[in-house]
Formats: C-alpha cells, sequence, structure tokens
C-alpha cells in the first residue's frame, strides 16, 4: 500500500517547490503484469511506425500527383493548425474518458484510414479532411499513453516506464522510416501509405494485450484517493496557476523555439557545402539521435528519480545550447554528424522528462492530461516560431548568427531552469507494503 501524510490545499503548491513532502495517498501499490507492459511496449513501437507515415512523405507523394507547393503547403498548415489548438481539448478528452484504450483504438483506427485515404483518392477535399481527422486524433495519442503509462505502473515508476516508452518509439520511428524509404522507392510513394494502413492492425492488436483492468482510471487522470475531497485541489484553474506548470511550459517553448529549426537550416548548410553526399549526411544526422534516444532513455527515467528533474533539464539545455555553438562553428560537414551526438542527449532527455514533470506538477488534481496539453500547446507555438525565426535570421545575417541566436535562446531556457524552476519530484513519498 501507498501510505502518507495529508497537506492542505494552501500549501499544494509549495510542496512542490520544496519537493520531499510526502502526499496523502491510501491505495494499493499497482503490479501491472508482463502481458500489459510488452503490449504497451510494443503500442508504442508500431504507433510510431504508423506516425512516421505522414510527414515528409505526404509532400513527396502529393507532388508526384501534379500538386502545386501553395497545395501542399495548404494541407500541411492545416494539419499544424489542428496539431496546435488540439493539445488541451485532446487531454481534457483523455482526462474525461472512462477507457484510455478505446480512445486510443478509435485514434489509431481513424489514423489508418486516413492514410488509406490518401492513398486511394488524393484529391483536394479528401486529403485536407485526412490531415484534419489525423492531426486531432493524433492530439489524444500522446496523453493516452502516457495515461495509460500512468494508469499502469503508477506515480513511484513512472519515470523508468516514461524512459522504456521513448526507447520503443525511438525503435519504431528507426525502424519505419527505413521501411517505408524502401517501399517508397521500390514500389511508389503510394506504397507508404498503404503500408502505415496495415501497421494499424498489429498496432491496435498490441493495445489489445494491455489488460483493461489493470489500468487504474483514477492513476491515468492524475486523481488521488482519498478519505474526503479537498475543495480546490481538483479544480482546474488552481492547476493552471500554478507556478511550476507555467515555468515550465515556458521553459518548454524555449527549448522548441531553439531546437525546431537547427536541423533544417543544417541541412541547409550540408547541401551547401557538399550536395553530392548532402542526403546521406543528413539520413546519418536524423538516425544518430534516434539510436542515442533509444539507448539513453530508461537511463535518464532511473536518474530522474534519483538526482531529480532539475540536473537532467539543464544537461537537456545544455546539450542544445552547445550543439547550436558548433553548428555555427564546425565548417567540415561530415563533423555535423558527430555534432548530432547533442541532439540525442536532449532528445532522450525531454522524451522523458516532459511527461514526467507535467506528472509531478498535476498530481492529485486529477487533470494530468489536461496538463500535457497546455505543455504541448506551448511546444507547438515554440517549434511554428522557431522556423519563421530561424529562416528569417538566416536569410538576413547568415546561417552562424542564426545558430548563435539559437543557441542564446536554448541558454535562456538553461538560466530559467537553473533559477526559476523548482524541483518537482516527490521523494517525500514514502511507500509502505501493508497486509490486506
Amino acid at each position: 500500500m501507498l501510505l502518507s501524510r495529508k497537506p492542505d490545499h494552501a500549501n499544494r503548491e509549495g510542496r512542490v517547490e520544496q519537493d520531499n513532502v510526502a502526499v496523502p495517498v491510501l491505495a494499493a501499490i499497482p503490479a501491472p503484469s508482463q502481458r500489459s507492459l510488452r503490449g504497451l511496449d510494443w503500442f508504442i513501437f508500431f504507433l510510431a511506425d504508423v506516425q512516421t507515415g505522414f510527414g515528409p512523405f505526404i509532400a513527396v507523394y502529393l507532388t508526384t500527383q501534379k500538386w502545386t507547393q501553395v497545395e501542399i503547403g495548404f494541407v500541411l498548415s492545416i494539419g499544424g493548425i489542428v496539431a496546435l489548438i488540439g493539445q488541451m481539448p485532446g487531454g481534457a478528452i483523455i482526462d474525461a474518458a472512462k477507457s484510455e484504450r478505446l480512445v486510443a483504438g478509435l485514434a489509431i483506427a481513424t489514423i489508418g484510414c486516413c492514410a488509406l485515404a490518401y492513398a486511394a483518392m488524393p484529391i483536394f477535399p479528401v486529403v485536407v479532411a485526412a490531415a484534419t481527422l489525423h492531426a486531432a486524433a493524433s492530439c489524444v495519442l500522446g496523453p493516452a499513453i502516457a495515461a495509460i503509462s500512468l494508469g499502469l505502473v503508477g506515480p513511484l515508476k513512472i519515470g523508468e516506464r516514461l524512459g522504456r516508452n521513448a526507447r520503443f518509439a525511438s525503435l519504431g520511428n528507426g525502424v519505419a522510416a527505413a521501411v517505408m524509404g524502401t517501399a517508397g522507392y521500390l514500389l511508389s510513394s503510394r506504397s507508404v501509405f498503404l503500408v502505415t494502413f496495415l501497421l494499424a492492425i498489429p498496432t491496435l492488436i498490441a493495445l489489445s494485450r494491455i489488460r483493461e483492468e489493470e489500468v487504474d482510471i483514477a492513476r491515468c487522470h492524475g486523481e488521488m484517493p482519498r478519505e474526503a475531497p479537498v475543495p480546490g485541489d481538483t479544480n482546474i484553474w488552481h492547476l493552471i496557476r500554478q507556478r511550476p506548470l507555467i515555468v515550465f511550459a515556458l521553459s518548454v517553448l524555449l527549448l522548441q523555439l531553439a531546437n525546431a529549426s537547427m536541423m533544417p537550416l543544417m541541412a541547409s548548410a550540408v547541401t551547401a557545402r557538399s550536395s553530392q553526399w548532402a542526403t546521406v549526411l543528413v539520413a546519418f544526422c536524423i538516425v544518430v539521435p534516434q539510436a542515442i534516444v533509444a539507448l539513453l532513455s530508461p537511463t535518464v527515467g532511473r536518474k530522474a528519480q534519483a538526482w531529480g528533474r532539475r540536473p537532467l533539464l539543464l544537461i537537456g539545455f545544455g546539450a542544445l545550447a552547445i550543439r547550436g555553438v558548433l553548428f555555427a562553428t564546425v565548417r567540415d560537414p561530415y563533423l555535423l554528424v558527430a555534432v548530432q551526438v547533442f541532439d540525442g542527449f536532449t532528445a532522450a532527455v525531454f522524451a522523458v522528462m516532459i511527461p514526467l514533470v507535467v506528472a509531478d506538477v498535476a498530481f492529485g488534481s486529477g487533470h494530468f492530461n489536461l496538463a500535457q496539453g497546455i505543455v504541448g500547446t506551448a511546444t507547438g507555438i515554440g517549434a511554428s516560431l522557431s522556423t519563421a525565426l530561424g529562416g528569417y535570421v538566416s536569410d538576413r545575417f547568415g546561417n552562424a548568427t542564426a545558430f548563435f541566436g539559437l543557441a542564446g535562446i536554448a541558454a535562456t531556457g538553461l538560466l530559467l531552469i537553473l533559477f526559476v524552476m523548482p524541483e518537482t519530484r516527490r521523494a517525500g513519498i514514502a511507500t509502505k507494503e501493508m497486509a490486506g
């Protein structure tokens, strides 16, 4: 059983900032079966495969269908806008759901049908509808995975579980990119979407392996069993006003503002310096971080519990700042692949830490997934602004200035974590196994 003391509502935010203060709860320690845990592993792996079928492959496919760049850009913009505004509603839907597995299954089925629509009828109304539905379905999948993970293993083991999630997502991305790239080369760009549709089937099978009765709904939503209700503790506005959540959302915005445009700018620089090998070098620059994420993510989850959250967040921002400086100063295009190791460190840290810190801050509120949506919105805003800002500075002042500027933004995020962000690890939660 999980046993600890109950604080009053007025001290809830201070409890997060001071770390090591116990939280009132009396609940059974979760012991999910290996079948459910393995099912979650493979669900995340195949889901990454399915999601990889969209993105760059859409532009390639629609170009082969004689679409103009304006039309392609419009479709991609629609998907981006829906994904941005759908983050908080998607989290709220998961918080209101009685079965996260059912919501996730419906979202996967929707994405599979969207892939089939792309392949079967690439006309403007169908593609716009498919892009909209795909973006909307994706808005609930991220919160659903984190919610199912929390519901299975509980708050004490969520760090390690999120690290494992990031490993299987990274492996899925790498495998899918290779498979779909091969299919597109040997068959046609249309085959990528047929493969995506087919991959939805093992994704649903893996999801069905997660036992419904082992996914605790209260834990999924970040709720906390109580002897009596605590007024305000589960209030949405109380959650949104929490300083740790606001500071963390701002830091994630800065992360994406610094990070999102680095890879496109680097790809342009590599093409200018070594056009013959540009495609191969850019491919390696994508694969190297994915390999590091797969390797390091479980370790990040374990260290987050041992060290706390802030040291790892500082490492992530520090690696991003160093990467920006090196991109600005390294001239050899082949050495840029080695620089991408720092991207792997940043990705491994934040793939685990974003849902983990949100789980810390939203603990006991019952609105864990809404809080994920708030941080997800900050992510989308930062990424959208980054590409425009990075491109503008690069065109006006050159790539080196753009990279130094992005490194400066990353350094600002590091200072925000260092001086403003409180430690959110709840090391003071005591566990005790009780009979009966």
